[in-house]
């Protein structure tokens, strides 16, 4: 090299993105979050957030749906009364035999009471928000003190077994929404204690593995058969007196309600006592012709192709494009029927941007039921689910971002414990069910995210998300089912690691796997496969308690 001569700086060195990153490793910021140590750059971090982002937003729109099929805080006394003749409106229900009909418990139960149904609207909204205050929280508690990259929510299938097996559809089971969530308070404040004491690791080996590995696939089964039907999915599956289940996917008005009736010796029919009258379930005819139906298969066929060629934010472009569609008035799919429902939705939608505050939701717990078995049943599957879930994802997530030693423990891992069990106190306290580490986080360490910016980058754009409350409360059934369907698919791949060689391993994973669906009901599926477990396993825990005591098991010849 000449005397004099200077070689000339790097254009990568001298960008202003190089520049930026060069200047926050360096800073407080950079030292705290040990951006240089972990290899990574600050510009980095923001991308792997947004992936996280993109590939979990669903669960705005999906998580409220779920939980504001519990109910909420609506009770009968938000019904109106309507007249004798439902097609004649409240305000011409006068003269021959028409009567105003007092509403009564069934008017929780389709037909919807017009007051019932408002107030789940309602409540729909209050649990968006919910959604993103508690999902911000988790994330900025987990980037902040433990400096990991992964985002917090509210866990799928947590807000089923939420939903449908302790609140119930609409309120019909053994636990009340405001009790419900005061069970979830509890159960965090233990699982918060366990997490601090350090027993969390400990207990979560003491289920069987068959069916710690199993219930994930269990709770796909679950989400996927809530996304395939109607109330909640795409409704490519529908009622069948006979058997069940069966073909559906027929337009709202070829499907009929169910109702469990007696016939008494005089003739007259009445609703069984306990009875509740089903949605819309029974395909009267039509199948396979619903317009909403074909649309939720092509949001099911779009996110399924970005899957495929692993395209982050997959999920959120099939819920994106269906509801798109299905905005328009006056079509085939859309979401805003021209009904006094459907009018009331579209003047709300048409707000765009609206800063939604959380009215019902927020603060509803009730220790009345405190009691009751139920109550302390929920707080028992609660932890249970928490202590397996969150725990095997925490550890599945630092071993695929290569933060785990030789014994699988993690730094930061103390303190992401920490985090997501107060996250779980902080999301029963604005209404919502436990807060759970997400899987997807994944996708921001494939990105390159390696720090707590990660986790805080999602967290904004949770932040972003209570701003367009109105276009998240619109997003229709048929568009969230596409991405339960396919969170079940991923959530599957658990059954690959249960021994199905081994049939006493075999037998407790399948029961739990099964009875989670067709018992509409996490829990049974857990009962269903620990009882199995033990049971097989009872001769082999036997010898084992002799042989403690030095009894010796001499086997037959």
């Amino acid at each position: 090299m000449e005397s004099g001569t200077q070689t000339p700086p790097s254009t990568a060195a001298t960008s202003p993105i190089s520049r930026l990153n060069s200047t926050i490793a360096g800073s407080r910021i950079g030292k705290y979050f040990k951006i240089t140590e972990r290899r990574t750059t600050f510009t980095t971090e923001l991308r792997a957030g947004t992936s996280t982002f993109l590939t979990m937003a669903y669960i705005l729109a999906v998580n409220a749906s779920i939980l504001s099929d519990s109910g909420g805080t609506c009770s009968v006394l938000d019904c109106v009364p309507i007249c004798s003749d439902p097609a004649i409106p409240t305000e011409n229900c006068r003269g021959g035999n028409l009567t105003l009909v007092s509403p009564n418990d069934s008017c929780k139960f389709n037909p919807v009471n017009p007051g019932y149904a408002a107030c789940l609207e309602k409540t729909r909204k209050d649990l968006i928000v919910a959604t993103a205050v508690a999902s911000f929280i988790g994330c900025l508690l987990m980037g902040v003190f433990a400096n990991l990259p992964l985002a917090l929510a509210p866990g799928m299938g947590a807000n089923a077994y939420f939903a449908y097996s302790v609140v119930g559809f609409h309120g019909s089971g053994n636990l009340s929404y405001r009790s419900a969530l005061a069970a979830i308070f509890i159960e965090g404040l233990i699982f918060l204690f366990i997490s601090a004491v350090g027993l969390r690791s400990k207990l979560a080996k003491l289920i069987p593995k068959p069916v710690r590995i199993s219930s994930a696939a269990g709770i796909g089964l679950f989400l996927a058969f809530i996304g395939l039907q109607s109330n909640q999915g795409i409704g490519l599956i529908g009622y069948s007196p006979s058997t069940l289940v069966t073909l559906g996917g027929c337009p709202s008005g070829a499907r009929a309600a169910v109702a469990p009736i007696v016939r008494s010796a005089n003739g007259t029919i009445a609703l069984i006592p306990g009875g509740d009258v089903s949605g819309d379930i029974l395909c009267l005819q039509g199948r396979m012709i619903s317009p909403t139906l074909w649309l939720g298969v092509v949001g099911f066929v779009i996110i399924s192709f970005c899957l495929v060629k692993n395209i982050k934010g997959a999920m959120i472009y099939g819920v994106v494009f269906v509801t798109a569609v299905s905005w328009f008035r006056n079509t085939a799919v859309t979401s805003f029927p021209n009904t006094p429902t459907g009018d009331s939705a579209y003047k709300y939608f048409k707000k765009v941007v609206d800063v939604h505050g959380i009215r019902s939701t927020a603060g509803a717990l009730s220790f009345a039921g405190i009691g009751k078995a139920p109550f302390w049943e929920a707080v028992i599957s609660f932890l249970y689910v928490d202590i397996l879930d969150t725990t095997g994802t925490l550890y599945s997530m630092a071993n695929f971002a290569g933060f785990t030693d030789a014994n699988g423990d993690f730094e930061g891992q103390y303190f992401a414990f920490i985090s997501d069990a107060s996250s779980i106190v902080v999301g029963s306290l604005l209404g919502t069910s436990p807060v759970t580490t997400f899987i997807e986080s994944s996708t921001g360490i494939r990105e390159g995210g390696r720090t707590g910016i990660t986790a805080l980058t999602a967290g904004a754009y949770f932040i972003l998300a209570l701003f367009l409350t109105p276009l998240l409360a619109s997003i229709p059934p048929w568009a969230v089912g596409p991405p339960l369907i396919l969170v079940g698919v991923m959530m599957m791949k658990a059954a690959a690691e249960v021994e199905w060689e081994d049939m006493s391993a075999a037998i407790p994973a399948f029961l739990t796997m099964i009875l989670m669906p067709f018992t509409y009901s996490i829990a049974y599926g857990l009962i269903g496969g620990i009882g199995s477990y033990v049971i097989l396993h009872f001769w082999d825990f036997s010898k084992g308690l002799l042989r403690k005591f030095g009894v010796a098991v001499v086997p037959k010849h």
